[in-house]
C-alpha cells in the first residue's frame, strides 16, 4: 500500500478541479513516471521508491534550470522552477550541510574507510540513509572532502 502516491494522485484531482495547469502538467508526469518504474520493476511501488521516483524528477529539473539558465532562457528556467517547486513538496527536508557531514562521518566509521579508494563503499551507505533528502553530487562532494584528507 502506497500512501504517497494515493496522496500525489488525490492531489492531482483537486488541481485539476482548480485549473492549476502547471501543477497538474507536473503530477500527471510524475505518475506516468512511477507507473514507469513500476512496470519495470514488476511490482506495487512503496513510499521510499515513490521518494526515489521524486528526487530523481526533482534532479532532473534542478539540472535542467542550469542548462537553461547558461542558455539565457529565462522563461524555461521560471518553468522548470515551478515543477521543481510542485515536485519538492512531496520530498522529505532536504539535510543541511553539517547533518550531512555527520551522516558521512558515521558512514567512513562504519565502513572503516579511510582514504578514496573506499569511496564506492562509504556512498552506498550515505545514499542509503539520505533517501531524498540530499543529491548524489552534494553527497559525494562531501564524502570526497572527508576521505581525501583522511
Amino acid at each position: 500500500m502506497c500512501v504517497l502516491r494515493d496522496q500525489i494522485a488525490d492531489e492531482m484531482r483537486a488541481a485539476m478541479k482548480a485549473r492549476e495547469q502547471t501543477r497538474v502538467s507536473t503530477l500527471r508526469m510524475l505518475m506516468a513516471a512511477m507507473k514507469n518504474v513500476q512496470v519495470e520493476t514488476g511490482h506495487e511501488l512503496d513510499d521510499d521508491e515513490v521518494v526515489d521516483v521524486i528526487a530523481r524528477e526533482a534532479k532532473r529539473r534542478r539540472e535542467s534550470m542550469e542548462a537553461f539558465e547558461k542558455g539565457g532562457r529565462s522563461e524555461l528556467v521560471q518553468k522548470e522552477g515551478a515543477e521543481l517547486a510542485v515536485l519538492e513538496a512531496y520530498l522529505p527536508e532536504r539535510l543541511s550541510d553539517e547533518e550531512l557531514g555527520s551522516l558521512v562521518d558515521e558512514a567512513i566509521a562504519e565502513t572503516g574507510a579511510t582514504g578514496p579508494k573506499e569511496m564506492g563503499a562509504v556512498m552506498k551507505v550515505v545514499m542509503g540513509k539520505v533517501k531524498g533528502r540530499a543529491d548524489g553530487a552534494a553527497v559525494s562532494t562531501v564524502v570526497r572532502a572527508r576521505l581525501g584528507s583522511g
